[in-house]
């Protein structure tokens, strides 16, 4: 998902909007209105194209076209008429502004004194039937036309909207969802069930709106506040891949428009998934609000610096037993303090004020991965313990300095490989120790995410270089590798290719590797992030001469599904199950400092990882694919 914006809403013409737009590092606009001081349906072609001409030199996008198509009660024949013409005028706007997502309504808006017919349209037959007559000819046309519709519920109600998309039954169409609305409307809905509530919402969402009116500023206890965190949050595990679009309708006279706008993207900014959409979460039995660690009297105390994923982290850290977030860093402000909200503790955006925190004993470093090095260094030398999230560095050379210096200082140094914890993952661990495949022959893993063009662009467009991110060999695709090592160690050779197929980026967006073991077994890597859905669609498959194992999650599955195989039988069972004792990295590393032990990923393991990624790049950038030997 990404965020967008009304342009009209800052009471502007469309030109005069892009400052704002560029200063809010926003990629995507929404177009309705106030366009040469026309609507976007009224605007000639060769307007259009100017409109096409000033997106594209200033690097923007349409997130959607907001329309008012259709926004009238059973109308008569004249204005049925109009609105085929503002329909024509919609699909040529789409063509040249290369946005077939249209914002649309269906000629169900009971007016005044008619309050009492609202909702009919979904307990009635015949009202639908008769609206479906009306709007059938719009909705030919539009899906002629290639267009996806989405239907909001301003003037009826929410289940009149999927009433209507579940009639015309075309893929891709769906709800124009506006929280705020919704939120006022439903109180005995999300009352019931929250989750479920959100989760249905969100599965229908292909554009989200957000107003200010009761949902922000009224946050007094006049108003009930819209959880647009939970909300976002529940798009994301929906995999909702569209714009969340800013329609401020500003109620404060007493600042712009255009300010108000802003302070919307505020409130956006600090619920906004910290992360793009990641892997779906396996449930263990260990519960973190009752677990009380042997050191929670002296717990050890963090400082975290990077506060994309580092938000999530220290969520984490702020709800384990034995831990103390202490204070948090980024650079940019906001993130600061989001997260600093949300644990209650301190922040700063000086690095170095941060290592000057006598209080702080360990320091966790989550920001770009091609300067692990230079962060862990420092706090290295002022003493204090690191934990590094994926993967350590980008050169085996500047892993070997980090990894020295801490066995100097005699401090702990750790890697945030997560997903060591799963329990799928323990437990083929525990399959492999144990022998039940035989003799391994083959494993193949595939990942299959999509990222756009924002993601990369964010924060100075660090990611997909090769200085300091790599591409979705290195990036997305750590986690599963490092799964891979941790079964089977490092191969005696690999091969690699790559291509860049639709990203604007130095590194790959689709990676395959073949790496071969001294022992016979042979492991196949697929990995993009050009795929089309928002996901993390991630498959392992490992079989020996005695026995299989798959594992799948996202894609198509709602919830991870793991199955072994052996005596011609797939069982959901493991046959030697397996949990983690910790509930997340920071709690093993916690203990390692307070009792000594071994790390769930030491140094080592980090180093390993880095020197597997370092050879299939060599093979696919240096070699043309040649084997290269570890």
């Amino acid at each position: 998902m990404y965020k967008s914006v009304f342009t009209d809403e800052l009471s502007l013409d469309f030109a005069k909007t892009i400052p704002y737009l560029k200063e809010w590092g926003l990629t995507y606009c929404d177009l309705r209105a106030r366009i040469f001081q026309r609507p976007v349906e009224g605007l000639s072609d060769d307007q259009l194209r100017e409109v096409k001409a000033l997106l594209d030199a200033n690097g923007l996008k349409v997130g959607c076209i907001q329309s008012s198509l259709a926004k009238v009660h059973l109308p008569n024949q004249e204005r049925l008429d109009a609105e085929m013409h503002k329909l024509e005028r919609i699909i040529r706007a789409s063509e040249i502004l290369d946005c077939k997502l249209v914002r649309t309504f269906f000629f169900w808006q009971p007016p005044k004194g008619q309050e009492q017919t609202v909702g009919e349209l979904a307990v009635r037959p015949d009202v639908l039937a008769q609206v479906m007559e009306v709007f059938r000819p719009f909705a030919e046309k539009a899906k002629a036309a290639g267009l996806r519709l989405a239907f909001e519920n301003c003037g009826c109600t929410k289940e009149e909207c999927f009433k209507i998309i579940d009639a015309f039954d075309v893929q891709g169409w769906g709800f124009a969802w506006d929280p705020k609305n919704s939120w006022m409307t439903d109180k005995a809905e999300r009352d019931k069930d929250l989750n479920a509530y959100l989760k249905r919402l969100a599965e229908r969402a292909i554009c989200v709106h957000v107003k200010s009116t009761g949902s922000i500023w009224f946050e007094d206890g006049a108003f009930e506040a819209v959880p647009y965190a939970k909300i976002f949050k529940a798009l994301e595990a929906a995999g909702f891949d569209g714009p969340v679009s800013l329609e401020t309708h500003n109620y404060d006279k007493t600042i712009s428009d255009a300010e108000a706008t802003k302070r919307v993207l505020d409130v956006v900014n600090k619920a906004w998934p910290t992360a793009a959409a990641g892997a779906q979460q396996e449930s263990c039995s260990i519960d973190a609000a009752t677990l009380v660690r042997e050191w929670a009297d002296n717990p050890v105390r963090f400082g975290i610096v990077g506060l994309g994923m580092g938000h999530v982290r220290a969520q984490e850290m702020a709800k384990t037993s034995g831990i103390k977030v202490v204070q948090v860093c980024d650079k940019r402000l906001d993130r600061c303090q989001r997260t600093a909200e949300a644990c209650k503790t301190a922040y700063t955006q000086d690095f170095a004020e941060m290592l000057a925190n006598p209080e702080i004993e360990a320091v966790m470093v989550m920001n770009e991965t091609g300067r692990h090095g230079e962060l862990a260094i420092q706090a290295l030398e002022a003493g204090k313990h690191v934990l590094v999230t994926k993967p350590l560095e980008m050169t085996v050379a500047k892993c070997d300095q980090i990894i020295a210096l801490a066995k100097s200082k005699g401090l702990v140094l750790g890697l945030d490989h997560c997903r060591r914890l799963r329990p799928s993952v323990q437990s083929l661990r525990a399959a492999v120790e144990n022998g039940y495949f035989g003799r391994p022959l083959g494993l193949s893993v595939s990942l299959r995410v999509k990222r756009e063009m924002p993601y990369f662009q964010e924060n100075g467009g660090w990611r997909g270089t090769r200085e300091l991110d790599g591409g979705v060999l290195c990036n997305q695709s750590i986690h599963h590798l490092d799964e891979v090592i941790f079964m089977f160690g490092l191969p005696e050779a690999v091969s690699c290719h790559t291509w860049t197929q639709n990203h604007a980026i130095e590194m790959e967006d689709l990676g395959v590797a073949t790496w071969r073991y001294a022992n016979g077994l042979v492991v196949n890597i697929f990995a993009t992030t050009c795929y089309p859905q928002a996901t993390w669609y991630y498959q392992m498959e490992l079989h020996g001469t005695d026995g299989a194992y798959i594992h799948r999650e996202g894609g198509i599955e709602s919830t991870p599904v793991t199955k072994f195989f052996k005596n011609g039988q797939w069982s959901d069972t493991a046959p030697y199950p397996r949990e983690c004792e910790w509930l997340n990295s920071m709690d093993n590393f916690a203990k390692v400092i307070r009792q000594g032990g071994d790390l769930l990923t030491a140094p080592a393991d980090g180093r390993r990882a880095v020197q597997l990624i370092n050879a299939m790049y060599e093979s696919a950038y240096k070699r043309n694919g040649a084997w290269v030997e570890l």
